[in-house]
């Protein structure tokens, strides 16, 4: 709410983009709570609508807070916006709720440059659900709904319906021309390549689509917020650097879902363990130390050397993270390689163990419940 309040402030247009179901629309009416005068527009109502029929008319006389909610259903909306941001001063300001459809950055970008900041809201944090809660949010994901469901089994229907109602409802709501049941198909098989380096030919076989399809596919996921591409960080190296990104489901709940994980017991014995565990802990740094997506990597080589989460801090400098689900963290070539090719700032390896401590120069084992004390 702090964040969203200081936008609004010094902006006339903000926009708060996320996962549908992950909370935009709470989020929002908490802050309309707190201003005295504000107008709520629901998108997907036809009654909402209809009174936007003339959205200049409808919009200009207003005063106070706008809120506009699915606005990427009504993509004609934004030259009046860009028009009404433009007055001076600003008689109201506009929040916008969308859920990242490539129509809707494409035309926030191309009429109201300079005019709206975005503000992208992800689900349920280890800081919101605290350590102790760490393996649930992990099993269930955060979805509010699933993470606060009242069994493992209601959980599991609820992200069953979810993934149902996405790729049915909301794919083509978005203008999204890509039938469910290849989507369906296309983000479980990806499911079971979840932190692995992307390769689109491959997919592109199993798939019996050309490369170009698959990558269209990866494209829509990661806007509509399901996927993280993970690019490789490249620098001037005699080594042969991977070039390719990695891919993560980004909510561990819809994870498990599509790889049919329906309790605690059933993780612990799945062979993507390992690989969920490492999603769910790159998420969570990236969520505690505060990082811009854009400025998140990962570095490997084709000797073998790799680092899971490479981060470019506001100076230059570069912060790197390895993700190891033991007891016993210990040094290996790997980091020292990326200590001495990258010239990291520091480089620290989260653990599944209880004790965070440090292991050599600049390098720590951070305990993975201590994550959000010792990062």
């Amino acid at each position: 709410m702090r964040a969203v309040q200081h936008l609004l402030r010094t902006n006339p247009v903000v926009a708060i983009l996320g996962a549908r179901q992950i909370g935009k629309t709470t989020l929002a009416k908490q802050i309309v709570q707190h201003r005295r005068r504000s107008h709520f527009f629901d998108l997907e109502s036809s009654a909402d609508r209809a009174r936007l029929a003339d959205p200049l008319l409808a919009l200009e006389p207003l005063r106070g807070l706008v809120v506009l909610d699915e606005i990427q259903r009504t993509p004609e909306l934004f030259p009046t916006l860009r028009v009404l941001a433009d007055r001076r001063p600003h008689p109201s300001r506009f929040l916008v709720l969308g859920s990242a459809s490539p129509d809707l950055l494409r035309q926030t970008s191309e009429s109201l440059a300079g005019r709206i900041a975005y503000y992208e809201l992800p689900g349920l944090s280890l800081e919101e659900a605290g350590t102790g809660n760490a393996d649930l949010l992990w099993l269930r994901g955060g979805f509010p709904r699933s993470y606060t469901a009242r069994s493992h089994a209601e959980s599991y229907r609820w992200r069953q319906n979810f993934v149902s109602t996405f790729l049915e409802r909301d794919i083509p709501g978005l203008g999204i021309q890509i039938p469910g049941t290849t989507m369906e198909r296309f983000w479980t098989m990806l499911a079971h390549y979840h932190a692995q380096v992307w390769n689109g030919s491959e997919l592109a076989r199993a798939f019996g689509v050309s490369h170009h399809a698959v990558r269209r596919y990866l494209d829509t996921l990661e806007a509509t917020f399901m996927v993280r591409v993970l690019k490789p960080w490249s620098t001037n190296l005699a080594k042969r650097q991977v070039k390719s990104p990695k891919v993560y489901i980004r909510d561990s709940g819809l994870l498990h879902r599509l790889l049919d994980i329906r309790d605690r017991v059933a993780l612990e014995r799945h062979p993507k363990v390992g690989a969920s565990w490492e999603g769910f802990m790159i998420e969570s740094i990236i969520r505690t130390i505060g990082a811009e997506g854009g400025r998140c990597y990962f570095w490997a080589t084709h000797s073998g050397a790799e680092i899971d989460l490479v981060v470019q801090t506001g100076t230059g400098r570069l912060r790197g993270f390895e993700i190891k689900r033991t007891s016993s963290p210990t040094v290996t070539r790997s980091m020292r390689s990326a200590m001495t090719d990258l010239q990291l700032r520091s480089l620290d390896l989260v653990h599944a163990g209880e004790d965070s401590f440090p292991l050599a120069k600049n390098i720590r084992a951070i305990a993975a419940g201590r994550l959000l004390q010792d990062l």
